[in-house]
């Protein structure tokens, strides 16, 4: 049996339920960041991270990992290209989305589903913008095909997750600039395993005030301080620090 630790809004969880899906794999669902969860996510994950697995007895953690560990495992359906070019180019673009594109989107996400007294920094926007314009260039000079490593990959399960959102928090595609990015976003809409994770989450954030998670304090990873800090808001960060608005993640020791 396969328990899966998981929350709606993580874009880390949602690349892997579609892995999981993707591959017909069963499991049992639990919203790790449920706060009457978090205690049980403890038990198995120091970070008190989503998304985490346990497989008969086999504890994985960190969505990369996870990703990995069903490859290996359930072979059936692969999430990775055969050849050793387009492996390479499935993981770099998974890198990318879970360590440069979710610190910008999350950073600049606070005000549209946090308890918040104040407003966005300001500049982080523009910042935002910046960087995913630069973001957007390389995805579109590097689509081939349909999907981003031709047939569909680990790569696009990566990346709709974080570009799904982008319309909402104010950094859109342009489709005149970058057509075939907008059609690669259109067609991974239009199939069904990505439009399931998209309904799931429109479902989740329909109504924000019943979300059962942590919504004052923000749970910061070392990727999004270092965008945030690189971008200058170091003020704005040690604030929060100071004002005692910052949750931190365990110690990632193996369970």
């Amino acid at each position: 049996m396969l328990t899966f630790y998981e929350n709606a809004f993580s874009p880390f969880a949602r690349k892997v339920r579609m892995v999981l899906e993707h591959k017909g794999i069963e499991y049992e669902a639990i919203d790790g960041l449920s706060l009457g969860n978090r205690d049980q996510l403890l038990g198995v994950n120091g970070r008190v991270e989503v998304p985490t697995i346990v497989h008969d007895g086999v504890v994985v953690v960190n969505s990369a990992d996870i990703v990995a560990y069903l490859e290996r495992v359930f072979p059936e359906r692969p999430v990775f290209p055969a050849d050793h070019a387009g492996w390479v180019k499935a993981r770099a673009w998974e890198r990318c989305a879970d360590s440069t594109i979710d610190p910008i989107l999350i950073d600049i996400s606070y005000w549209t589903w946090a308890i918040r007294n104040d407003q966005r920094p300001q500049g982080l926007l523009d910042a935002a913008r910046a960087d995913m314009d630069t973001i957007y260039e390389a995805l579109e000079a590097a689509l081939e095909g349909d999907f981003v490593c031709g047939e569909v990959s680990v790569a696009d399960m990566a990346l709709f997750p974080h570009l799904s959102a982008t319309k909402l928090l104010g950094v859109p595609i342009d489709g005149a600039r970058f057509p075939k990015l907008l059609g690669w976003y259109k067609r991974c809409r239009a199939d069904a395993l990505f439009a399931g994770d998209l309904s799931r989450t429109k479902e989740y954030l329909s109504d924000p005030s019943a979300l059962d998670v942590e919504r004052k304090k923000i749970f910061w990873r070392g990727d999004r301080i270092e965008w945030v800090l690189a971008r200058g808001h170091h003020e704005w960060f040690m604030r929060e620090i100071e004002e005692d608005r910052v949750l931190w993640p365990g110690l990632g020791i193996p369970s």
